[in-house]
């Protein structure tokens, strides 16, 4: 989980308690994206979109659309709840801008096989999207198994999860942490018509096997390398794409406040796991996290190890936020944290 800037996020209603949550592209999409740019456009106004719901934005979606994203190409999908871009070749960001959290997941297509990392809300149909831009099987692999991350699992057959508790037990579904991801001031805009927000939960998916660090998947004409990332949960990965120097990092890493303050989080493993991304800095040319924004630069990766020794230190600027959270921020960063984190001195 994470998003947006969480200091809007806390003061919410629902805020006041305990935060609960947070190879060459297929020239065929592109042919669609200069014949279909119109469709684009008027889906975007269309009835696939439910009944207003709201009369008021909410703060944090007031600035939307983000600027960033007029630097990529937009694939024209009739899906509105999802936007599509294209970050690189052959790496499409399917975002959800409609939804606080800002999720992207991820297609890497390669000629024979893709990867999906990430799944998204399930609010909407990710399959659809999918299947619209490749017809290769796909993998499904998550970052972390928050709900936000896994919401469209059970569409897919071939879905592959960490071994850990953790992901067993999110593999059952959850309705509280998906009711709260819809709760007011969470939607910006009108949620898919025909979407039943009383019945709506993160459905069970089936783990078709375990994966390890550092399994590589041959995609054709690609490698993708599972890269162990534990911290912000105990399942949470990252990949590695060598040859095209990219790394998804998942809420590891996003250009937001990072959620540090849920009782799965380890912040032993957290502080190892970016010191470990931060050693691939020299062979990468972008970092994608799973919100808000696809893409950063790779030296934010030793400036996220630095910002974090310094809370952990006791030197970031920390403000209390409710009884249970605290944010603090080193090096430009932001971390949701609980309060009173034990000071960690350096030797």
């Amino acid at each position: 989980m994470g998003g947006r800037s969480q200091l809007t996020r806390i003061y919410e209603s629902r805020k006041s308690t305990v935060i609960t949550r947070k190879r060459l592209y297929r020239p065929q999409v592109i042919l669609r994206a200069g014949l279909l740019c119109a469709l684009c456009v008027s889906a975007l106004n269309s009835s696939a979109f439910a009944a207003p719901q709201q009369t008021e934005k909410p703060d944090w979606c007031k600035p939307r659309p983000r600027p960033e994203f007029k630097n990529w190409v937009r694939v024209p999908i009739t899906d509105p709840w999802f936007e599509v871009y294209i970050i690189s070749a052959g790496v499409y960001a399917i975002y959800e801008p409609h939804q606080s959290e800002e999720t992207i997941s991820y297609l890497i297509i390669g000629h024979d096989k893709a990867i999906l990392f990430d799944t998204g809300m399930g609010i909407s149909d990710i399959k659809h999207v999918v299947n619209y831009v490749t017809r290769v099987p796909v993998i499904v692999l998550n970052s972390h198994t928050h709900d936000d991350h896994v919401g469209g699992n059970w569409q897919f057959d071939n879905v592959l999860g960490m071994d850990t508790d953790f992901t067993r037990t999110n593999a059952k579904g959850s309705r509280e942490d998906a009711q709260a991801e819809i709760a007011h001031g969470e939607i910006c805009g009108d949620l898919p018509k025909g979407f039943d927000a009383k019945s709506y939960a993160t459905k069970p998916w089936k783990i078709s096997r375990f994966i390890h660090d550092g399994e590589k998947f041959d995609l054709g004409d690609r490698t993708i390398e599972v890269i162990s990332t534990p911290g912000h949960t105990p399942d949470a990965i990252s990949l590695l794409d060598r040859a095209n120097g990219l790394l998804f990092t998942g809420d590891t890493y996003y250009p937001a406040t990072i959620w540090l303050y849920r009782p799965e989080t380890d912040f032993d493993a957290y502080a190892a796991s970016i010191q470990r991304l931060a050693a691939l800095a020299p062979q990468l040319k972008l970092v994608l996290g799973a919100h808000n924004i696809p893409i950063a630069q790779p030296s934010v990766l030793s400036q996220l190890v630095k910002a974090f020794a310094q809370v952990r230190a006791g030197q970031a600027t920390c403000k209390p936020l409710n009884a249970k959270q605290q944010e603090c921020t080193a090096y430009s960063i932001s971390f949701l944290l609980p309060p009173n984190l034990p000071v960690v001195h350096s030797q």
